[in-house]
């Protein structure tokens, strides 16, 4: 159901003929509802409906060449329509649980190490992650979370990201054969950014967070570029005056490097009430800005 070019409230039929569709290309994160009743521009965020009028997605998008429908549209299953309305009702915005790990499939030529033959399998922890707190290892093959299977490294990405920072999750895991089950924390996909507040009047309203490779990916940071990041910056604060956008790299304050959250409220500290150089990194290009 939706309105589609415009015209009016209209409905199309069709057939189900994928779930938990991924790969597709359209967002980072997929889990499509794949049907052939037309979807056309004006038809997003429209009810896919079934036969007795019970609500099983959102339409979402289509895969065409010319803009026009081919019969392949994609929804949103109505389960992870359900899980973001709660996490906006509560935080304001989508927070996604992060474990910290690179993951890869379990192939043919690993299925005899292994007695599970479908999961995903850990390649790499990062430092100081809830895996890495949690004591996983690289080689661990994940097969359930919270009792769930994990089919693919696509199941333990949809499962983990459903969850929000801070919830608690089991991980069953096999291990030179063995089964074990390990507990973590999840924590924010991007870290916990900082907010610079008590520190100097010009900050108020800048928020800091570590240049870790979520934030990279997220605000396409090349590895080369060092800093901290600016995440975030208030509309109509201090910091938002003075020009700040989210996604610059703070990299030096007066003749100070900064190289760390602490590094930064270290400088800001100090300078508090003076004026102050700024030094950022936006996209490649040094900009200095001036606060006071």
């Amino acid at each position: 159901i939706g309105n589609p070019f415009g015209v009016g409230q209209t409905v199309t039929q069709g057939i189900v003929s994928a779930l938990n569709k991924y790969g597709v290309g359209i967002n980072q994160y997929e889990n499509f509802i794949q049907t052939d009743a037309s979807i056309n521009p004006g038809n997003s965020g429209g009810a896919l409906i079934d036969s007795l009028g019970a609500l099983i997605g959102i339409n979402s998008a289509i895969l065409s060449r010319t803009g026009g429908n081919h019969g392949i549209g994609f929804s949103i299953p109505v389960d992870m329509v359900k899980n973001v309305v709660s996490k906006l009702v509560l935080d304001g915005e989508v927070q996604r649980g992060f474990m910290g790990v690179n993951i890869s499939k379990v192939t043919d030529e690993l299925k005899d190490l292994y007695s599970h033959k479908k999961g995903a399998i850990i390649t790499n922890i990062q430092p100081n992650s809830p895996a890495d707190k949690a004591e996983l290892q690289r080689g661990d093959l994940i097969y359930a979370i919270d009792g769930k299977r994990v089919k693919n490294p696509h199941d333990l990405q949809r499962l983990v990201t459903s969850y929000r920072p801070d919830e608690t999750i089991k991980v069953s895991i096999e291990r030179d054969g063995k089964e074990l089950e390990k507990t973590l924390i999840l924590t924010s996909m991007y870290g916990d950014k900082v907010a610079l507040k008590n520190i100097d009047a010009s900050f108020e309203g800048l928020y800091l967070n570590e240049l870790n490779d979520n934030a990279r990916q997220k605000f396409q940071i090349p590895s080369h570029i060092t800093g901290i990041l600016i995440e975030d910056v208030e509309q109509g604060s201090a910091a938002y005056q003075d020009g700040f956008v989210a996604g610059d790299v703070l990299i030096q304050i007066e003749n100070r490097p900064i190289a760390s959250l602490a590094d930064a409220t270290e400088a800001f500290t100090a300078l508090k009430g003076k004026t102050k150089r700024i030094y950022i990194n936006r996209r490649g290009a040094i900009l200095l800005v001036v606060t006071r």
